[in-house]
């Protein structure tokens, strides 16, 4: 990896639960910039519900503050090209950390909300649960581990899902896109048990049962290095 600067970033993501839904194609184009395309995955798309920790968030050139550099957070994306470059688009991010909430949107356009929230693990349990201070959207629920640890193979659906290097959203009418790096995803396949999930209220996904996804898998996490975002040209 060659990036023309240096990483702006360092941070650790902790106790990931990836938890993917099948949406219409034409919902999902919908929703997105016109300027970046819709990736599939044997000609279907996918939205993601994420909960995880972000710990120890800070500038390379500085050290993580305690009650300010680890929170929980918890995203809804999808997945998009732009030409023959993949990468994510979050549709929200929400996180108990009003610094983040009230410096991201602002800065890099980034659609973070204020929300109250917990993940934990015990063992191979993982448990989330969230709530958006100003609508009450809440997502809560917990996912156990039911295979091997792996990496993924190319062309699989984790691949697919997991190995994602670059975010792309719109800010102030202008596509911009910031790349980060880490190791393969070290994740195992997992049951979720999803008790709550107001969480997707607001898209029109139009999802049958928001209680079950299509997949689940859950990581003990990786660290994390992540570029500042530049112009899509």
């Amino acid at each position: 990896m060659n990036y023309k600067y240096k990483y702006f970033l360092d941070q650790e993501w902790k106790d990931v639960c990836f938890m993917h839904w099948e949406v219409d194609k034409k919902i999902i184009a919908s929703l997105i910039p016109k300027n970046i395309n819709i990736d599939l995955f044997e000609n279907k798309a996918y939205i993601g519900v994420i909960p995880f920790k972000m710990q120890n968030v800070s500038p390379r050139w500085a050290f993580p503050l305690p009650f300010i550099s680890s929170f929980p957070e918890f995203n809804i994306r999808t997945y998009v090209k732009y030409k023959n470059e993949r990468g994510v688009f979050f549709f929200t991010l929400d996180a108990q950390s009003i610094i983040t909430c009230i410096y991201a949107p602002v800065a890099f356009g980034l659609p973070y909300h204020y929300s109250i929230g917990k993940v934990k693990r015990q063992g191979n349990r993982y448990y989330w649960k969230s709530r958006r201070i100003n609508n009450k959207n809440k997502l809560e629920g917990s996912c156990e581990a039911i295979g091997q640890k792996s990496t993924a193979k190319p062309n699989s659906i984790e691949y697919f899902f997991l190995e994602r290097y670059t975010l792309f959203t719109e800010h102030r009418g202008v596509l911009k896109r910031a790349h980060i790096h880490h190791k393969p995803w070290l994740f195992q396949q997992a049951k979720p048990k999803i008790s709550t999930n107001s969480f997707l209220d607001g898209f029109n996904f139009d999802i049958s049962n928001t209680f079950k996804p299509a997949y689940c898998h859950i990581s003990k996490g990786t660290k994390v290095k992540a570029w500042s975002l530049e112009v899509v040209n």
